[in-house]
């Protein structure tokens, strides 16, 4: 029997137990189907068919660099121009689709998704290195984000809204939003499922074509996405899928006149320069996802071991390879030595190894580059301040054929240091103590970042200050389950201000799909 007929549990960040003997034993037999599909050789998917790029790019598993995930086509600017081609002769059919039939075949992927959630979740976890909650997760973000934004498209008739007629019955008129054409959704390593399905499938719900380009990291969930959208009957040519590197692939998507919109979600260098650049003749839609350097802000009226099993979650989780990780913390003097103690607890507590057993949270980061960020962050923290707990690579136990490094939590660092300013992309965490609140919520908010943001008090008017107070597009308030992490399509909508987003507007909330889609107003007389 195949995971695929078996019965599926609602899995989400929030829900997640790992004493649920029932999922452990669904995820095994998921995994172990994921294991016999690795070191396969997987093609682009242009215009309704597969074909081979110049090449091919063997990615392995940052868990052991001896597994080999599989063997991925490295596409080229042609295999770019075809499927823009292919794309631009696919949409005017796709968008005169009933958008009730589109939403029936995009929903039919969400379920094929989740049925599929064991399976794609262990090649996941092989892939990034996500831990079995984490991955299964993921997996059912991705299959909800596509109902959700089903459900918000529904919700609005298809965004076709009678107007006024100033009392003329003779006069018609109506607000219709409509389709641009063609978008280039390039995804990152982090969540290569979830942050690949959200744009693809809300440009599809409009009534656009996509072509999508994964992370050269992570192709293996892009591949798998496609393959859901493929057997749910998404026509040919309207999903289309390019791997290969930024340089020829992502240019190529940058700079071809046929693209009409784009969705990035990566780091802030590149994703301004996106920004500056997509649009030449005339504005197009760029919807730039960049990162963060969240803080959270403790107050000594807080609940510190709520706040430090918060902070430890947002900080630690993936490997803090997550925008919305908890990278810096600011609390009231007179409870930093308490907390920091609470922390080191916590992060000590820690187990760390492959992430595919059932015993450890925390697994490795992705790749060489990660590991060197992590000790050069390190070594500056010993040089300038003090690290309060872990900063080592591992190398035991195997480990060392991994990128394996300890959580770290450092502090006695000046406030405009560069380990409070610049995104890192690793478990690290910084901490500063401070002479008031209203000085932690002003030195979180100085910062060209504005994603995420937590905060600890018991105190109401704190709270309140806090929420009026702080530039960040996703807040959490004395929230365990993570300081600054923790999304669900429907539930939080997740964007971010400042530079960390480009509309904002944000995903999994109903304003998504909208971004894909132009207004055009209807005056009919009699």
């Amino acid at each position: 029997m195949t995971t695929e007929s078996k019965p599926r549990l609602k899995i989400t960040y929030a829900t997640l137990r790992a004493d649920n003997e029932e999922l452990h034993a669904l995820y095994e037999a998921g995994l172990a189907e994921a294991k016999r599909e690795l070191d396969g050789h997987h093609r682009n998917f242009v215009g309704g068919r597969e074909r081979d790029g110049d090449g091919e790019t063997t990615v392995t598993s940052p868990i052991d660099r001896n597994l080999v995930l599989g063997h991925f086509a490295k596409g080229t600017r042609e295999d770019v121009r075809d499927a823009v081609d292919a794309a631009r002769k696919a949409q005017p059919g796709w968008a005169a689709t009933p958008w009730k039939d589109r939403l029936s075949i995009i929903r039919k992927a969400a379920d094929l998704i989740s049925e599929r959630q064991m399976k794609y979740g262990g090649l996941m976890a092989i892939e990034v290195g996500k831990t079995r909650l984490e991955a299964l997760g993921e997996v059912e973000e991705a299959a909800d984000l596509l109902r959700y934004y089903s459900q918000t498209f529904e919700d609005n008739d298809g965004y076709d809204h009678p107007m006024d007629n100033l009392g003329d019955a003779t006069v018609h008129t109506r607000s219709i939003l409509r389709p641009h054409g063609v978008f280039a959704v390039i995804s990152p390593f982090n969540f290569p499922m979830a942050l690949a399905a959200g744009p693809t499938s809300a440009a599809l719900i409009a009534g656009n074509a996509a072509i999508l380009k994964p992370s050269s990291a992570a192709p293996m969930s892009a591949v798998n996405l496609v393959q859901a959208y493929r057997d749910a009957g998404v026509p040919d040519g309207v999903i289309n899928l390019v791997m290969g590197p930024g340089e020829t692939v992502g240019a190529e998507l940058r700079e071809n006149p046929g693209v009409d919109g784009i969705v990035f979600t990566g780091s802030y260098a590149v994703g301004m320069d996106l920004f500056r650049t997509f649009s030449n003749d005339f504005p197009k839609p760029t919807i730039v996802e960049m990162g963060g350097k969240n803080p959270a802000v403790v107050s000594r009226r807080a609940d510190l071991e709520e706040a430090a099993e918060g902070i430890v979650r947002s900080a630690f989780g993936f490997g803090g390879q997550k925008c919305s990780a908890n990278s810096r913390v600011y609390v009231e003097k007179q409870v930093h030595d308490e907390l920091v103690k609470l922390l080191v607890e916590k992060t000590e507590a820690i187990t760390i190894g492959d992430p595919l057993l059932r015993e450890n949270w925390l697994g490795p980061v992705v790749d060489q580059k990660a590991v060197d960020r992590h000790q050069a962050a390190v070594a500056e923290a010993r040089r300038d301040g003090r690290v309060f707990v872990g900063g080592e690579r591992l190398t035991d136990r195997g480990l060392d054929r991994g990128f394996y490094v300890e959580p770290t939590v450092v502090g006695d660092l000046p406030a405009d240091h560069r380990l409070f300013r610049d995104e890192l992309f690793a478990p690290f965490t910084a901490v500063h103590a401070v002479d008031s609140f209203d000085e932690g919520i002003r030195l979180a908010n100085d910062s060209v970042y504005g994603l995420t943001a937590g905060v600890y008090s018991e105190d109401p008017g704190e709270v309140q200050r806090f929420l009026d107070t702080i530039e960040a597009g996703v807040t959490y308030v004395n929230r365990r389950a993570g300081a600054t992490t923790g999304a669900w399509p429907g539930v939080q909508a997740f964007g971010g201000w400042k530079g960390s987003g480009s509309t904002g507007k944000a995903g999994l909330s109903r304003y998504y799909v909208a971004q894909f889609l132009r207004e055009q107003s209807h005056t009919v007389v009699d």
